[in-house]
């Protein structure tokens, strides 16, 4: 274990079984890595990360075969429709985005990632992705169901997490 996760039986928030406390200690470890990733992964694409995160929503949305338009992606990223278009505005002079006309809703846009952003995302991010369906490929067949229902409900638990009470002084 790293300095940052401390030995399964020096738990504070958790009681019980040790090796429970130590999968959940491996999550949040995993949760602070891939937060970092991102941070440095937008830095280093001189993008902040909610312009990462859009322009990956938009690139998944294609991916699928579904029009993408900015109410979704502000849904998406949760924030308002003002800094939504800021964020577009971004995007889109710095060559990563294109808006058009949405084929059926007139009132709307869809928005589309460049051949640019694209071959920019590719560039960054083909390497890590292989490296992590490596290590995926490392679990044993058998136990990757599990894995995945594992994942899906510490997903929903977060999803589903109100925020907190603010803390108050003594």
């Amino acid at each position: 274990m790293d300095r940052d996760t401390p030995a399964p039986e020096a738990h504070y928030w958790y009681d019980g079984d040790a090796s429970v406390v130590a999968v959940l200690h491996a999550v949040r470890r995993f949760r602070r890595a891939d937060q970092e990733m991102r941070r440095r992964m937008s830095e280093g694409m001189d993008m902040n990360v909610t312009d990462l995160q859009a322009l990956q929503f938009v690139i998944a949305g294609e991916g699928r075969g579904e029009a993408v338009t900015p109410r979704q992606l502000s849904a998406h990223l949760r924030i308002s429709t003002a800094s939504t278009t800021k964020l577009l505005d971004r995007l889109t002079a710095s060559g990563h985005l294109a808006r058009s006309p949405h084929p059926r809703d007139r009132r709307s846009l869809v928005l589309t990632a460049t051949a640019h952003a694209h071959d920019q995302i590719r560039e960054r991010l083909a390497h890590m992705h292989e490296r992590m369906a490596d290590v995926a490929r490392s679990v044993p067949p058998e136990a990757r169901e599990a894995v995945v229902a594992f994942l899906a409900g510490m997903a929903a638990l977060l999803d589903e997490e109100g925020g907190a009470a603010p803390l108050t002084p003594r």
